[in-house]
This record gives C-alpha cells, sequence and structure tokens, in this order.
C-alpha cells in the first residue's frame, strides 16, 4: 500500500470520534504501531485534528473535512494549472485563494507527487487588462451571483451607447481574456451576458429568490435547445 493510501485510510478509521489504538490501527493496514506512530504525527504536523498519543489510542472530533492526499499525475498538472491559470487571470479575492490553495496542495502531497507539482510546465501571465478594479468587479459580481444579490449595472456596449440595467447575477464566464456576467435581465425579462470589462458602475441591490425558468440551469438548457435547433 502506498504511505499516500496508507494515510488516507488511518483519517478514515479515526473519523467519528472513535478511539482507535496504534497497534489495531498497524493490524488493519498490515504494518509495524511504529510506522502508524510515524504516520499520525505526520498527519497531525498537516494540521488534521487528531487527538490522543501512543500507548493509548487516537481519535479525531467529527467535522473535519479529508485533506486532498490522493491525486494522480494527471489530476496534480489540473490542479496546479487551474490554480496558476486563477492567480493570474482572477479576481482579487480568487488570486489570493488560488495561491494558498497552492501552498496547501503542496503541503499535503506525499514526496514524489509534490516533485510532480513543482514539474508542472503550465503557467499564466497576467494580461494588462486586469486591472485591480477589474480584479475587485470579478469577486463582486462572483460574490452577488453566490448569495442571490440583485445588481443595478450601467453598461457601455460595444458602439459606445450606454444603458443602466437591473440584473440578477447568474454566474461568470471567462473566454480566455474577457469575463462575462450571465444574468437574468429585469428589463429584458430575459438572459443576458455582460462584459464585465464594459461595466462602467455597479451597486448592489436586494436579495433575490431565484425563480424557474430563470437560473442559470434554465440558461444552460436554452442554449443546449439552440445548438440543436
Amino acid at each position: 500500500m502506498r504511505r499516500a493510501d496508507r494515510l488516507f485510510q488511518i483519517v478514515q478509521y479515526l473519523r467519528g470520534g472513535r478511539l482507535v489504538t496504534a497497534a489495531q490501527l498497524a493490524e488493519k493496514l498490515e504494518v509495524t504501531p511504529r510506522t502508524i506512530y510515524r504516520d499520525v504525527a505526520d498527519l497531525i504536523g498537516s494540521g488534521v485534528p487528531i487527538e490522543g498519543e501512543a500507548g493509548v489510542g487516537y481519535l479525531m472530533r467529527d467535522g473535519y473535512d479529508l485533506p486532498p492526499l490522493m491525486f494522480s499525475s494527471d489530476e496534480i498538472v489540473a490542479l496546479v494549472a487551474g490554480a496558476r491559470m486563477i492567480r493570474a487571470w482572477g479576481g482579487t479575492a480568487m488570486a489570493a485563494a488560488a495561491e494558498e490553495a497552492l501552498v496547501k496542495i503542496n503541503a499535503v502531497l506525499p514526496e514524489a507527487a509534490r516533485d510532480r507539482a513543482e514539474e508542472v510546465q503550465v503557467h499564466a501571465l497576467a494580461l494588462q487588462d486586469m486591472t485591480d478594479d477589474l480584479r475587485d468587479l470579478i469577486d463582486r459580481v462572483e460574490a452577488a451571483a453566490n448569495t442571490h444579490i440583485r445588481l443595478q449595472i450601467n453598461y457601455e456596449d460595444e458602439a459606445g451607447a450606454a444603458s443602466s440595467r437591473s440584473v440578477r447575477p447568474l454566474g461568470l464566464w471567462f473566454w480566455g481574456k474577457i469575463w462575462t456576467m450571465v444574468c437574468w435581465c429585469e428589463l429584458r425579462e430575459d438572459f443576458r451576458m455582460f462584459r464585465l470589462d464594459r461595466i462602467q458602475g455597479l451597486t448592489q441591490g436586494e436579495r433575490f429568490k431565484p425563480q424557474s425558468g430563470q437560473t442559470l440551469r434554465d440558461f444552460y438548457r436554452l442554449k443546449a435547445y439552440k445548438r440543436r435547433s
């Protein structure tokens, strides 16, 4: 059994507040108690909230989410590359979270997997158009979509025509250079997409309740139907 698999199994056996001795774990995993002592010490060092001591037993309180200890090589590439892209092209909070995620991923990976993560040669450079204001706007729209907060936007289209819209933000799309907001436009009573770099002003309104026919899922269904037609 790989050490990463063994660490995963130890966490699984300790879930639910059950007191388990090193000898019991060693028997289940077919290793020596000394190996269990070392593994538990490493898990505690990585932040897993295990309580207890050698000779008495170990337990882990309810509510702990297992850290990502097991990734394939391709999964590591995807995680690292994705985090780097968000760090370069995402919102301010997104970029900070991506940076922290890279640190945590590196901290919990086994040595061989950690080496693979460090060898990932997929990089992303921040675009000149990614200003601090745009990064903050991305975060604000994402937060509003997540918490169902209506937005009032001042928008300028490609021709320079200005308009004011009350919208229900549903999500964000990234097109490789441009971020767009998918929303329900209360003026048009239909789905609309607005480029974030053309939003001249944005204020928050009241909370809205998602309604049938006006959700992001409905938007995707409509797009799929139009492609088939």
